[in-house]
């Protein structure tokens, strides 16, 4: 697996790209925010190079590599979500960590049943926090869902396909779901005006909308084509799905964060906030990419 896609030259040359123009980045941020002594601006831009890392890192050891990523996402979410709880923190603590353990076996020996389960058992979950509006009922939800969505990472990786091309459109969805992420921010900070949802996230705008799907349209074109994944029709309804589907993740944990009264789920990522915070849009893309794959094949 790791020689196949060390030596794929388009996802190594557009890997070798990102590095780069983070580098630049860095190096921009740095020297334009140098007076400011606590830059939240250079500190994203910085704590990406945490996050780059890792993902290549899953990138190159191939399906195994997509599970420990599954796992580790999970993991801190369930540290994560223990903080919010008064009381029951380890009870909290072993009963996610034993779901995790659970879930990542089953989506590993048993892909569609693991999905069967998650779903049902968000479903369940969301009835009864509905029911009840309770912590103790959103803290686990948000567990369940961030699984099911995450899960599907896995199931990209393990798709019947040569391993250079799984790999291809698991770059592609990390790509696009941060850059989608980016492009939103810089349209809504440019040129926001009109507010989509004021009462859950005053920031989110249609004009930041839009900026994440025109972005997203244009890499998806770009790295769809030099990846040779799909047709450009093909690849421009998926970045349109991926963009909304994104936005709405977003949206989704905003809410949660809203009803906890809570600015970041926490600290863990500096000007992030917590690993929810980070890959709230990706819970809804990678199960979008999945099966958008899977019934609509390119």
């Amino acid at each position: 697996m790791f020689s196949a896609i060390a030596l794929n030259y388009p996802i190594t040359l557009a890997t070798s790209m990102l590095y780069v123009l983070l580098a630049a980045a860095s190096c921009g941020v740095t020297v334009t925010t140098r007076a400011v002594a606590h830059s939240k601006l250079r500190m994203q831009i910085n704590s990406w190079w945490l996050i780059f890392p890792l993902v290549t890192v899953s990138l190159l050891l191939g399906p195994p590599g997509a599970l420990l990523l599954f796992m580790l996402i999970g993991a801190l979410t369930v540290r994560e979500l223990a903080f919010h709880l008064a009381n029951e923190k380890t009870r909290f603590r072993l009963a996610g960590a034993a779901a995790l353990s659970v879930a990542a076996a089953l989506s590993w020996y048993a892909p569609a049943l693991a999905l069967s389960v998650l779903a049902l058992l968000v479903s369940g979950q969301l009835a009864s926090f509905i029911a009840r509006k309770s912590v103790a009922r959103l803290l686990p939800l948000l567990l369940l869902a961030t699984c099911l969505g995450t899960s599907c990472v896995i199931q990209l990786a393990r798709m019947p396909l040569p391993p250079e091309k799984t790999v291809a459109w698991l770059f592609y969805l990390f790509v696009l779901t941060a850059l989608n992420d980016i492009g939103q921010f810089v349209a809504g900070t440019v040129f926001g005006r009109g507010k989509i949802a004021v009462r859950i996230s005053p920031n989110k705008t249609w004009q930041g909308l839009a900026g994440g799907v025109f972005v997203s349209a244009l890499l998806s074109l770009a790295l769809g084509s030099w990846l040779q994944l799909a047709a450009p029709a093909w690849l421009l309804l998926v970045a349109l799905m991926l963009a909304v589907g994104g936005f709405c993740g977003d949206l989704m944990f905003s809410a949660a964060k809203r009803y906890l009264g809570i600015k970041d789920f926490s600290n863990l990522i500096p000007g992030h906030g917590g690993i929810l915070d980070r890959v709230d849009s990706l819970v809804l893309t990678a199960p979008l990419l999945y099966f958008a794959i899977r019934l609509t094949p390119p």
